[in-house]
């Protein structure tokens, strides 16, 4: 019979995302939503829906038991975490598989080995990911820091062991102030995540950050799908992305995505999972691994033309991968502004209604979205509400059309990123692909 009914545990545009595929496979979804969700476009489309708590997150979208009850009052079979939330609890991934439901997702022990750094870069460096030189492993001794750190040389960065998002981290440019940085990296990891342990790297002066797609069976059979560039951050928090990077060769293509498809085939990963790396000079360094979907997976799909979310549910329902790594052919490039409910260059929140909505349209462009003219954005949860997808032929002619799509796409009603996209667009730095993870706010602080 296979997957009959996917419960969708999440919100907003991957909700939506999430359901499109589904009932392309013919497969009815179930919405889950908080109060101030309910008049959310997944929700309206969806075949059932099942209000799970008031707006705070905590008392809906991360209702584990809210969550399970909606599923088996709407006989659901299988449960899609989307991201955030809770697509990267272990616990939640092992009650969803107790209670006889299918989980659309990694294997849990996957998702808790990599969901703690230190475990996960103990693990990439076993199955020969390369690593940024730092301890082995958690760090508690200043004094035991401090002699690695002579080792590893000055800059040093302290990292938080769990979480992410910036929080619990600290460059550390000399031994004087080493001691002082740990303490109040391990305080502010143990206030964010309820856990104080951190650890040491060797700090990147000015690194892209490159990511692989990969996708296991479960079985011992993985492939990659190529690697993403998501360098345009602010505060850690990615802003833009593209594939194929401006700056790695087929070359570097083939033996990275050789080397991480054969790791995760090594651990039986199953389905979709992400290898993060930091990049400078040629080198590759391993960071994390996301054991997930990512935002950014749209422009993955549009240079391969593999639906991954679609792939995520045939894995889950215990099927085999529909390509081989010889089936996978990337063509042209594509780009993914995400469009947030924000002021453009001071970032301050701007939910509220939607007076007016128009999405860009054209050959291959894409609009992830759950907007439509009245509906009320939230302030409750993440400010993204639209992601622009664009492809074209080359990078340049990407660029032209993502201009274009940019000067349609109305939002009106609320301030948005928009006109930020609009003016990376004009930059000479981000035209010839020349940008590092520190780019953007470099820019944005000249701006001030």
């Amino acid at each position: 019979m296979g997957i009959q009914r996917i419960l969708i545990a999440n919100r907003g545009e991957i909700a939506l995302r999430i359901h499109r595929a589904a009932h392309e496979m013919g497969i009815q979804t179930v919405a889950v939503h908080s109060t101030a969700d309910a008049d959310a476009m997944h929700v309206r489309l969806a075949d059932h829906a099942v209000c799970i708590g008031p707006p705070a997150a905590r008392d809906s979208y991360l209702n584990v038991a809210a969550i399970i009850s909606a599923a088996e009052i709407t006989g659901a079979d299988a449960i899609h975490p989307g991201y955030g939330f809770l697509s990267e609890n272990a616990r939640f991934a092992e009650i969803v598989e107790a209670h006889g439901l299918i989980w659309i997702g990694p294997k849990p022990e996957h998702i808790r080995t990599m969901g703690d750094k230190v475990e996960a870069k103990r693990t990439a460096g076993a199955l020969g990911l390369p690593l940024v030189p730092g301890s082995d492993g958690a760090i508690a001794d200043p004094a035991e820091a401090a002699i690695i750190a002579a080792e590893i040389g000055y800059p040093v960065i302290i990292k938080a062991a769990s979480g992410g998002g910036g929080r619990g981290m600290k460059v550390c440019e000399g031994p004087g102030s080493l001691a002082t940085l740990m303490a109040q990296a391990g305080s502010e990891a143990k206030a964010a995540f309820g856990d104080a342990t951190v650890y040491l790297e060797k700090y990147l002066g000015n690194p892209r950050h490159i990511e692989f797609q990969v996708f296991g069976d479960g079985k011992g059979t993985a492939i990659h799908l190529g690697e993403r560039d998501c360098s345009l951050q602010r505060r850690h928090q990615k802003v833009l992305e593209e594939a194929p990077s401006p700056v790695i060769t087929p070359a570097e293509r083939d033996r990275m995505g050789g080397i991480v498809a054969s790791a995760m085939a090594d651990m039986a990963y199953r389905g979709a999972g992400t290898i993060e790396f930091l990049w400078e000079n040629g080198e590759f360094y391993f960071i994390e691994m996301n054991t997930r979907l990512q935002v950014e997976h749209p422009v993955t799909e549009a240079i391969t033309g593999v639906d991954l979310v679609r792939e995520q549910i045939r894995i889950a329902d215990g099927k085999p991968l529909s390509v081989r790594q010889a089936d996978i052919e990337f063509k042209g490039h594509a780009i993914e502004c995400r469009i947030n409910a924000e002021d453009p260059f001071d970032f301050t929140p701007s939910p509220g209604l939607i007076e007016a909505y128009h999405a860009a349209g054209g050959m291959h462009v894409r609009v992830d979205s759950g907007l439509y003219a009245g509906y009320r954005v939230p302030p409750y949860y993440d400010s993204m509400i639209a992601k622009l997808i664009v492809y074209g032929r080359t990078r340049e002619g990407c660029i032209m059309r993502l201009r274009r799509a940019l000067q349609e796409m109305v939002i009106g009603g609320i301030k948005t990123s928009i006109p930020l996209h609009q003016a990376l667009l004009k930059e000479p730095d981000f035209l010839s692909g020349d940008y590092t993870i520190k780019w953007l706010e470099e820019w944005l602080a000249q701006r001030d």
